[in-house]
């Protein structure tokens, strides 16, 4: 019997129901958008008149659900930097500094002396000490402070390498760590340049690594190249130093191993603190607004275990002495050390107003870029070429659309109506799924589309001429759809299970553009099949249900 149950049937009319609901947000592009960034910003950085204002041209009770345009469609900027990864060397000799000063003092009466040379290539760190007879007590000493290289390509291998010429001691890293660092410098540039782009999550920007050490940036929605390089910044490295003193005189001699730093707040307020950092950024693990127990703004902030031993010792040994934070060459802040800090955590306090505390926590989040970029290629994107994109991938669906649309009523007439129907739910469903899973939409993506039009009805052929073969056999309307139907699902499914294999390979092997279209087409596929087999099927249905005719014509 050609029957369908009523639970099925409202399945699937649920199912097509919540695909058109879903994808409905598309048609006002703008206006959904404009609401949901307004709301990310509420939530982020707090309520304003407008962002409130903003927030409320949308109704709350629907779906703000939408389909990213990518940056050929929407216009946008593309960057491709290159990350001075050398600059990382420098740091790390610095921080070992303290560490192969203090083992050399352990055996200062061996060694006498030790001196830091200023003189040193970039990227090492080189000691003289006084008696050259001890130089090999001395390597010994430096040696121990070796450490295993964290990377899966140096097991076994050791960070520093540390070799005597007379009296001085050179110390650099290994090429086994020096690989490793490299890519722990890539991956952190990569995370804040995604943390400074979209630090509300709404931009959908494309951030990923190019070679050695190069980085691609293509983010939607921004007017100029010039524009995103300024939300980027290109150098700054957050560090903390201990603070020597303070001075009205940006000429002040620093003295050895010292230098001067400007207050972020105050730019007649100088800063005279060592050069080699305590900590950087990478220690940092997390940083939050808060309030001190006077009940004023606050920031607390939290290290990573190897960062808490370091904090937790230097503050014991310094009580009652200023702590700097420094960010881009400028001190944010440099509050004082009250009382040992072994936990790993503590609190910033200072002059500040719960938005500049919720701001510095976000940029102690966010962090610094480990290193200096160069900017190799800027190109913008003008909406005008997206609007051109957009336009003409338009035009292609609707030559498609309508060309299916006329073919299959000329082909198959009643039933040729109720595939186009169904194709019209299909591409709901299609827009439906993109918008859910916050798919980005690129112009090979609007070609997935197209042809996924162009198959969407391939199913329903194969279903129709089986049941024209079957009424030939003078079988009766209903047992010549329900056998068409049966006969035809072992082809519908080998061809489209076959195509959805390209797909995911497409999907898993490809990039960028590539990817685009293995989406679009991979899930076109499945929302095809289900139109074809179950909307289709239900149509036909229930309008036989309906007419009872006893004869149909296909």
């Amino acid at each position: 019997m050609l029957q369908i149950p009523a639970w099925k049937r409202i399945s699937i009319l649920a199912v097509c129901l919540a695909g058109i609901v879903f994808a409905f947000p598309n048609a006002f592009y703008t206006r959904v958008e404009q609401h949901n960034d307004a709301v990310a910003e509420i939530d982020a950085l707090g309520a304003t008149p407008e962002r409130e204002e903003a927030a409320a041209g949308w109704p709350s009770f629907l779906p703000a659900t939408l389909v990213n345009l990518g940056l050929d469609l929407r216009g946008g900027a593309h960057l491709l930097a290159e990350v001075h990864v050398e600059d990382v060397y420098s740091d790390r000799m610095d921080g070992y500094w303290p560490e192969v000063r203090d083992a050399l003092v352990g055996i200062r009466d061996q060694v006498g002396f030790v001196e830091r040379l200023d003189s040193a290539p970039e990227g090492t760190l080189q000691i003289r000490i006084q008696n050259a007879e001890a130089m090999p007590g001395a390597l010994e000493a430096v040696r121990a402070l070796a450490q295993p290289v964290v990377s899966l390509t140096g097991v076994g291998a050791r960070d520093i390498e540390v070799a005597g010429d007379g009296n001085v001691i050179t110390v650099q890293l290994t090429p086994e760590e020096k690989v490793a660092t490299d890519n722990r410098t890539i991956q952190q540039a990569l995370e804040i340049i995604r943390r400074r782009v979209d630090e509300v999550g709404t931009r959908e920007p494309t951030i990923q690594r190019q070679g050695e050490n190069r980085i691609l940036i293509q983010v939607p929605g921004i007017g100029s190249a010039a524009e995103l390089k300024a939300l980027i910044g290109t150098t700054a490295r957050l560090t903390f130093h201990p603070v020597v003193s303070r001075t009205g005189d940006p000429q002040a001699i620093p003295g050895p191993g010292n230098i001067v730093v400007q207050d972020l707040e105050n730019e007649n307020e100088y800063y005279i603190v060592e050069q080699a950092a305590v900590l950087s950024g990478e220690d940092l693990v997390d940083a939050q607004p808060t309030f001190d127990q006077n009940g004023m703004p606050a920031v607390s902030f939290r290290f990573n275990p190897s960062g808490a031993r370091v904090f937790g010792q230097y503050t014991s040994e310094n009580v009652g002495a200023l702590f700097a934070t420094v960010l881009d060459d400028r001190v944010i802040t440099a509050p004082q050390i009250r009382e040992p800090i072994t936990g790993g955590s503590g609190q910033i306090t200072g002059n500040f107003s719960v938005e500049s505390s919720t701001q510095l926590a976000v940029l102690l989040r966010a962090g610094a870029l480990p290193a200096e970029l160069t900017f190799l290629e800027e190109r913008t994107i003008g909406p005008e070429l997206g609007q051109d994109s957009i336009d003409a991938g338009r035009i292609a669906c609707i030559v498609a659309f309508v060309a299916v649309l006329v073919f299959m009523v000329l082909s198959y007439g009643l039933f040729g109506v109720f595939a186009n129907l169904a194709l019209l739910l299909n591409v709901g469903l299609m827009f439906g799924v993109l918008s859910v899973i916050g798919a980005t939409l690129t112009l090979p993506g609007i070609a997935g589309i197209v042809l996924t039009i162009g198959m969407a009805v391939d199913a329903n052929v194969l279903v129709f001429e089986r049941i024209r073969e079957e009424l030939r056999t003078a079988k009766g309307p209903s047992r010549a759809i329900e056998l068409g139907y049966e006969r035809a699902l072992s082809a519908i499914i080998d061809a489209n299970i076959t195509t959805f294999i390209t797909a995911t390979i497409l999907f898993v092997l490809g990039s960028g553009p590539v990817r685009g279209f293995a989406v679009t087409l991979g899930i076109g596929i499945l929302t095809s099949v289900f139109t074809a087999i179950f909307v289709t099927r239900l149509f036909i249905v229930m309008w036989f249900e309906r007419k009872r005719p006893r004869t149909i014509e296909v």
